[in-house]
């Protein structure tokens, strides 16, 4: 045992016990998302449908988008443990659960999806990319920095769906060609309108499909 886990022991992000930063009992708790998805966005479903009512009639550039967990209480305060608290060590977590939980996309390369580059400097990190990095390991599969943000963007939280669309359109750009096939990687699938955005940028630039894939995935109400 290290020395500063005698002076400073972890306490479970979700529940505060002792011992682990994602205990077991709260490990073995959280809301996995298992079929029957809907093909593209990745929602659950009664049966497996093509496009639900979620993404039904939108223009979206990710051929499908993946997540491991729904975005209940508690995967909301694990992720801000991980984002603002500055808990690295749970993108090694958030990883395990992604490849537990999410079948590997056949592709050349996991794109993540840039962070705002004021954020990253309070935060010390960016989850994205530590997820990206962490799922290369497990899956055998190059990290591919290729996208940038072409401006500030404000915070997506709290916004509505058309605001959040607008909010992030032509946000992100990239100044190389990427590979055919790449996996956009972010923390957490809101309304998809990131993730939609980010993948626009990368088929302009020339990638034929992008799948996305995160951590945790917002599930609206039906």
């Amino acid at each position: 045992m290290r020395l500063v886990d005698l002076l400073l022991p972890a306490r479970c992000v979700v529940c505060s016990a002792f011992g682990e930063l994602v205990c077991e009992q709260c490990a073995e708790g959280l809301p996995r998302l298992r079929a029957p998805l809907c093909a593209r966005c990745g929602a659950p479903t009664a049966w497996p449908v093509a496009r639900c009512r979620e993404c039904a009639g939108r223009r979206l550039a990710f051929a499908s988008a993946r997540a491991a967990v729904a975005y209940d209480d508690h995967v909301r305060t694990l992720v801000a443990a991980w984002k603002e608290q500055g808990l690295r060590a749970l993108a090694r977590f958030a990883a395990a659960s992604v490849v537990e939980l999410v079948e590997r996309p056949d592709a050349e390369a996991l794109v993540p999806v840039p962070s705002d580059r004021d954020r990253t400097l309070v935060r010390g990190h960016h989850a994205a990319e530590a997820l990206a990095r962490e799922l290369g390991r497990s899956w055998g599969m190059p990290l591919a920095p290729l996208l940038h943000r072409a401006r500030p963007v404000p915070r997506q939280r709290g916004l509505a769906l058309a605001e959040r669309r607008r909010n992030v359109r032509g946000a992100f750009v990239t100044g190389e060609r990427p590979p055919p096939r790449v996996v956009l990687v972010d923390d957490v699938y809101t309304t998809g309108s990131t993730v939609a955005a980010a993948a626009s940028a990368l088929r302009r630039a020339g990638a034929r499909r992008v799948d996305a894939v995160t951590f945790a995935r917002t599930i609206r109400a039906r």
